[in-house]
């Protein structure tokens, strides 16, 4: 007969073990906020590169140069009434040699279309799309302004979501760059020539470049342009803040500068369209399509040994709306990580393979350990850190090492954060809006982090279930000179 094992014999075990797990989710925070605080540095470092050759940047010679590439803006539009106009002026005023703006109306059933065709005055022209890359929803017409010169195209179709509209805009656009843009986006009147100025600086070896996403909320927005940049008024866009600056404008510049680059946001990218047509445009089964995109495009020139760059460009900015409510706010992020979970899924033959260079033996493993887990440990710390306290399993001392490695450590890297951006772009010019800002990096830690944690594990279920993915909706209040 086998002896049952004595209470105090399970509890020595149960100790044992949270004593382990907390120590390694604690090994986890500090490794995490570390690769945090060095993405910043490399992202310091091309800053003050980039604020050394500001005044030698050329930008008046590439906007006159015949040799600077015409650029097709796409634009996917679903139920974007409340915006899409002073979106449309904005990306029709911006400085540029020669570019179209292709809107492709995605089944929209709001007055999306309406709105744009009162405004532009379009008329529908027949016009054949060819089928460079596969797409779904049928084209149902095509318009054009009827007597304005505006470089405008806007394509109605049949629903088939953010992708497909994407692929039916490669086979519109005309022109060798093709950007892609958000329609609740609004561009600063430089951001398309500084985004594809990699191009003409480098055209045999760039592919793609991504530009700056900030968000809008509390910004005065006048003629279709942001002319006072302002910190949102409610904490839920504030906080967001802090995130895109940390994850945007630090995080992806260090990884540029490592070569690593593997997410160009589909709010703001611009890519070789040649190159879109050989790989077959964006997945239609992958709802993180922007960071697909930029990952089989790595693949497949790594595949063919070719000498490429895919850059991410922190001056350029496009401004955009951010969720203003939990539940909007909660869509968003479930949808982020579940696209997450499917590229790392679906490209997991890179992961770790020493023919894929840097992006298999160090981008790749890092998202999968420090962003795909992340959540994970992110609400498992403050569950099994004080259940190791309460048991005794780790003493007050470690509690606190913990709280200062976890929290303390994030916050402080917000601040620096902060601190570099202000240095390097100086976008806020108010005292409060700095202090609001402040504030922010804070209350980030306490309830935030662990909603959008829980709220991304919620992802990663929908994308092992299998559940069926849908584009999503947003709530839009629109630019029109506001506050928010």
């Amino acid at each position: 007969m086998i002896p049952h094992p004595s209470m105090s014999t399970v509890l020595d075990w149960v100790r044992e073990v949270l004593h382990v797990t907390d120590t390694a989710i604690l090994v986890y925070f500090l490794f995490i906020n570390t690769s945090y605080l060095v993405l910043i540095v490399l992202a310091t470092v091309e800053f003050v590169h980039h604020l050394r050759r500001v005044p030698l940047s050329g930008f008046e010679e590439t906007y006159r140069s015949p040799l600077t590439q015409p650029t097709s803006v796409l634009v996917p539009a679903h139920n974007e009434e409340a915006g899409i106009v002073e979106s449309v002026h904005a990306m029709l005023a911006l400085r540029y040699p020669v570019f179209e703006v292709v809107i492709i109306d995605d089944g929209s059933t709001d007055a999306t279309f309406d709105r744009l065709a009162a405004e532009f005055d379009l008329v529908e022209v027949p016009r054949v799309v060819p089928d460079s890359v596969p797409t779904r929803g049928a084209v149902l017409s095509v318009h054009v302004p009827r007597l304005r010169p505006d470089p405008l195209v806007v394509v109605r179709k049949a629903g088939g979501g953010k992708t497909d509209a994407l692929n039916v805009g490669i086979n519109v656009a005309r022109h060798p760059l093709v950007c892609m843009v958000d329609a609740d986006s609004i561009l600063d009147p430089q951001a398309l020539l500084s985004v594809a100025k990699p191009f003409a600086d480098d055209p045999l070896r760039v592919v793609a470049a991504g530009g700056v996403v900030r968000i809008a909320n509390g910004c005065t927005v006048v003629a279709g342009r942001i002319v006072d940049t302002r910190m949102p008024r409610t904490w839920l866009p504030r906080i967001q803040v802090v995130e895109y600056l940390r994850a945007f404008l630090l995080g992806r510049t260090g990884w540029s500068r490592l070569g690593g680059l593997l997410v160009i946001s589909g709010a703001f990218g611009i890519f070789r369209r040649d190159l879109l047509v050989e790989i077959g445009g964006l997945d239609h089964d992958t709802i993180g399509e922007d960071a697909e995109l930029v990952v089989r495009l790595h693949r497949h020139l790594r595949h063919l040994k070719r000498d490429y760059r895919i850059v991410f460009v922190a001056e350029p900015v496009s401004w955009s709306e951010a969720p203003d409510s939990l539940a909007v706010l909660a869509r968003q992020r479930r949808r982020w990580h579940r696209g997450l979970a499917e590229v790392l899924a679906k490209h997991r033959a890179v992961i770790g393979n020493p023919r894929y260079g840097r992006i298999g033996l160090v981008a790749l493993p890092y998202y999968l350990v420090f962003e795909f887990l992340a959540p994970l440990v992110e609400l498992a710390g403050p569950v099994l850190v004080p259940l190791g306290l309460a048991v005794g399993a780790v003493d007050l001392g470690f509690a606190w090492r913990f709280l200062l490695v976890a929290y303390g450590y994030a916050m402080l890297i917000n601040l620096i954060a902060l601190a570099v951006e202000e240095y390097s772009f100086h976008r806020y010019s108010r005292w409060r809006d700095l202090g609001a800002a402040v504030v922010a990096s804070v209350v980030e830690n306490l309830g935030y982090r662990q909603l959008t944690a829980f709220w991304r594990v919620q992802g990663t279920w929908s994308a092992l279930t299998g559940a069926k993915h849908v584009w999503g909706e947003m709530t839009r209040t629109g630019f029109v000179g506001r506050r928010s």
